[in-house]
């Protein structure tokens, strides 16, 4: 999969994708509206371009208390997130190009206010879904906000993705209905961070095409759950 090719698809106006982008970045938007005073921390995981977050950042009133991290794999995907952000004169925003699934990565910017698992659950095997809700009790503080993404196509694992969430401390605060096309979930952490375990590697980035091969299942999306940046 070319993963910066893949970002086009996002300006196609009524798509599936860009209806989803809009409603991540209505959520991100939100999420910050509520946070508390003072500075806040972001972490991103699979960041893509960062259109989702430093679109909504570049235009926030908070937008110079936040200090996030985006990290990306592919490095074209991560240079034009760092340009955006450039742009946008975002200086607290920092680009990581690197491998989005070890801990490591955000050790030093954990427990944050708000943490982005978007375009990845659709990309991971469930076991690999169980284990990065799990750790997002390591990266995201008590009160805060975790935003997430999964396609709605059979096997739907939204249900059971929302039950793993509530199992690991976390309260629902908004779902997108069935019907939309694709899976907006936020949640809040209302329990207490684990200290985030080192070398720990959450998942391992499978693609949506070949899970679908493997399981077999034709109902989902004509395309891929992937990043929504």
């Amino acid at each position: 999969m070319d993963w910066s090719a893949w970002h086009g698809k996002y300006d196609t106006a009524d798509s599936w994708m860009a209806r989803r982008l809009r409603t991540v970045r209505q959520q991100i938007r939100q999420a910050l509206d509520d946070a508390p005073a003072g500075p806040l921390k972001v972490i991103s995981l699979c960041a893509g371009d960062g259109r989702d977050l430093l679109h909504v950042l570049a235009r926030h009133p908070r937008r110079h208390e936040v200090r996030a991290r985006l990290v990306e794999l592919d490095p074209r995907n991560a240079e034009a997130a760092s340009d955006t952000a450039r742009r946008a004169h975002l200086d607290g925003v920092e680009v990581v190009t690197g491998d989005a699934s070890l801990v490591d990565r955000y050790q030093d910017l954990a427990p944050a206010d708000l943490v982005l698992v978007c375009g990845v659950f659709g990309n991971i095997t469930d076991p690999d879904i169980e284990r990065t809700i799990g750790a997002c009790a390591q990266l995201c503080r008590t009160g805060g906000t975790v935003v997430w993404t999964r396609h709605r196509g059979e096997p739907d694992r939204v249900p059971l993705i929302c039950e793993w969430f509530e199992r690991e401390g976390f309260e629902p605060r908004w779902l997108s209905e069935p019907e939309a096309g694709y899976g907006v979930g936020v949640h809040r952490f209302a329990g207490t961070p684990r200290p985030p375990r080192p070398g720990l590697r959450m998942f391992e980035f499978v693609g949506y095409d070949v899970l679908r091969t493997r399981t077999g299942t034709g109902g989902a999306p004509p395309a891929p759950d992937a990043t929504p940046s």
